[in-house]
């Protein structure tokens, strides 16, 4: 891994301060503030209210078992809308513009499972820096040894299958995340090229704000409600399982299908474009005319949006995304975008299918560079 990795732009673009300078233009004539509008913070009460009501609905078992089973999926998804339309807004700083409004809205992630300090890093800091270079972006390990995502990585005899298998390891997405992932994240050396010091008061919080988590979905029911342990244990599953597949979808769908670039980088060698312009090849949009879409991915189906502009409130991007599009085109760049969710799931099938093939019979996947100096 270079450590030292930087965005030579050595051709002078002007592309970033074009489009900055046409969305800033957009808000003021509109006298539109960039931040959470009436519409934002309907969508915050109703899915907070909704993952409120859902819990204690099964916890007091208003409903039969095989009731509270099918609600448990719904609070699953819940949780992951949650995090796309309210987390992850707040945790960018694009939710409000009162810092502790972004904190104690960013703070509900802990109750979903998920640690704030080390989202902060690998998704705030690592990703949206060095989006789908490999060996820097620590998004790009779906499954590490499972699922393979470039040609330089080992191809196993049943890669080929992953096409297939990848769906359900994303439905596990969550148990992983809240059970693993973020502890180690936490106690690596490095994550991509950060270098982890943290404060002393991080691993207090790591460990508290996770048992507070475990108690709330797993001592609490289990202590409260009239059911078996394997009952409960088909509940517990089934909610993680549709929390799972949600998130691991939506994240996939933005940055690994067929048009984004996975760049492979040599030692000491550099990314000879803008930052910018690095984020329109490795990033795609989905769905983006779809009220539906943008209502419960929280703006993430708009991922080449959130890139470019991640302290805008998601509730602007559709308005945007068309002053996005004409200049990039402007700009000779890509706009990678699939019409619809399931054009991106077959976009997605593909790329996986074709990462999975033998090196010797497989077409390369070619950047989009490439492929336009082929055309």
């Amino acid at each position: 891994m270079n450590q030292s990795l930087k965005f030579n732009d050595q051709g002078n673009s002007q592309f970033f301060v074009t489009i900055k300078n046409r969305v800033d233009t957009y808000f003021k004539e509109n006298n539109i503030s960039k931040n959470a509008n009436a519409e934002m913070i309907w969508k915050t009460v109703l899915y907070l209210g909704s993952w409120i009501g859902l819990y204690f609905v099964i916890l007091l078992e208003f409903f039969p078992t095989y009731v509270n089973f099918f609600l448990a999926i719904i609070l699953g998804m819940n949780m992951a809308f949650i995090g796309f339309n309210v987390c992850h807004d707040a945790l960018h700083g694009s939710y409000s513009k009162h810092a502790w409004i972004n904190k104690s809205l960013g703070f509900i992630f802990h109750f979903i499972g998920a640690n704030v300090y080390v989202w902060t890093i690998t998704h705030n800091k690592v990703h949206h820096t060095y989006t789908n270079i490999v060996g820097h972006d620590g998004d790009l390990d779906v499954a590490p040894g499972m699922v393979r995502v470039t040609q330089d990585e080992p191809l196993k005899p049943f890669h080929k299958f992953q096409h297939i298998y990848a769906f359900a390891l994303y439905s596990l997405a969550s148990l992983s995340w809240f059970f693993r992932k973020d502890y180690v994240k936490f106690f690596q050396k490095k994550i991509g090229s950060h270098v982890n010091k943290h404060p002393k008061i991080e691993y207090f919080n790591l460990f508290f704000y996770k048992l507070m988590y475990y108690g709330i979905y797993i001592v609490i029911p289990l202590v409260v409600m009239d059911i078996t342990w394997w009952q409960f244990a088909i509940g517990f599953l089934v909610m993680n399982f549709a929390e799972g597949l949600v998130l691991g979808l939506v994240f996939q769908l933005a940055h690994l299908v067929e048009d984004t670039d996975l760049p492979i980088l040599k030692e000491n060698e550099n990314i000879e474009e803008s930052w910018a312009e690095h984020q329109m090849r490795t990033t795609a949009n989905f769905a983006r005319k779809s009220k539906i879409a943008a209502f419960l991915c929280g703006g993430l189906n708009f991922q080449v949006e959130h890139h470019l502009f991640p302290k805008v409130c998601h509730i602007h991007y559709p308005a945007i995304s068309d002053i996005v599009k004409k200049t990039a085109h402007e700009f000779d760049l890509p706009y990678n975008e699939n019409d619809t969710f399931m054009s991106a799931l077959k976009s997605h099938y593909l790329f996986l299918k074709n990462a999975g093939r033998n090196e010797e019979i497989a077409e390369p996947i070619l950047s989009s560079r490439e492929r336009e100096m082929v055309a």
